[in-house]
């Protein structure tokens, strides 16, 4: 649950411009997919129960389900989605609602599927992505990302055991400074390998240097099907909490970024 980054903090902290029209946008974008595809993998195997004889059946309607819903959503998209799109574009409210109506309805069906809702959610939106007027939508639903986004860090929060700090406190900041330290060292180790430069294998390291938002919801998978006690999940939130926060403070003290403290780091 921890190999993997926040996309939501990786692409929140990241310029616009980087994001649209650099090569670090583009290396940050494609390494956050693959590890979002991995952990909807992670998340499948954890639905489907154990690899006993029982659970073979499960396992194997889930692998099939997955595919079928992406080949779904790519079809709906540019035979009914896109059209829709083109004929109303002018209508910002229509964009908006369309979208919105998408990315739940797919969510549903794949919940009733016996996938979860966040993986639904995920293929809805990675369909949308390939159309050309992904970019209007994005903006358009910016204002809504952002609102849930809210509310999703405060759920973090209020969902959290206080009477388990004592336990985990020690154990969180221990996983924690061990993954602020080694991610960015894993990621500059990995992208200098692959001949990029020394400043931006640091600056993507470090930007990827927290865990992710899937930690959590692999946690709470894993707490739910039994096979992690309340312990272990309490303290997978702890040190995502504290990585979340901590890897924040580094990248806007010292990375360009839409909300950077310095004026000359601060880039939209």
């Amino acid at each position: 649950a921890m190999m993997f980054s926040s996309t939501i903090i990786g692409i929140k902290l990241l310029p616009t411009t980087a994001l649209h029209h650099k090569h670090s946008g583009e290396l940050m974008i494609g390494m956050l997919l693959m590890q979002d595809f991995l952990a909807i993998a992670v998340l499948l195997v954890i639905i489907s129960g154990d690899f006993s004889v029982e659970n073979i059946l499960p396992l194997g309607k889930t692998l099939l389900t997955l595919p079928l819903l992406i080949g779904g959503c790519f079809v709906l998209v540019k035979n009914l989605l896109l059209p829709l799109f083109v004929r109303f574009d002018r209508i910002s409210e229509y964009v908006f609602l369309l979208a919105t109506g998408w990315c739940l309805g797919i969510s549903e069906i794949a919940h009733l599927a016996g996938l979860s809702r966040e993986i639904g959610a995920f293929v809805a939106g990675i369909a949308l992505a390939t159309s050309p007027i992904a970019q209007i939508i994005a903006l358009q639903l910016k204002p809504l990302r952002d609102f849930f986004l809210i509310l999703f860090f405060f759920s973090l929060g209020s969902g959290f055991n206080l009477e388990l700090i004592s336990v985990i406190a020690l154990p969180a900041i221990v996983l924690a400074a061990t993954m602020l330290v080694i991610k960015p060292c894993i990621y500059h180790y990995l992208l200098r390998s692959q001949s990029e430069s020394n400043s931006l294998a640091w600056d993507i390291g470090f930007r990827l240097g927290q865990n992710s938002e899937f930690s959590l919801l692999i946690a709470y998978l894993a707490f739910n099907n039994g096979l992690i006690d309340t312990y272990a999940s309490h303290l997978i939130q702890g040190v995502a909490i504290i990585t979340f926060l901590v890897s924040s403070y580094i990248v806007v003290f010292n990375f360009p970024s839409p909300i950077a403290v310095s004026d000359k780091l601060r880039r939209d």
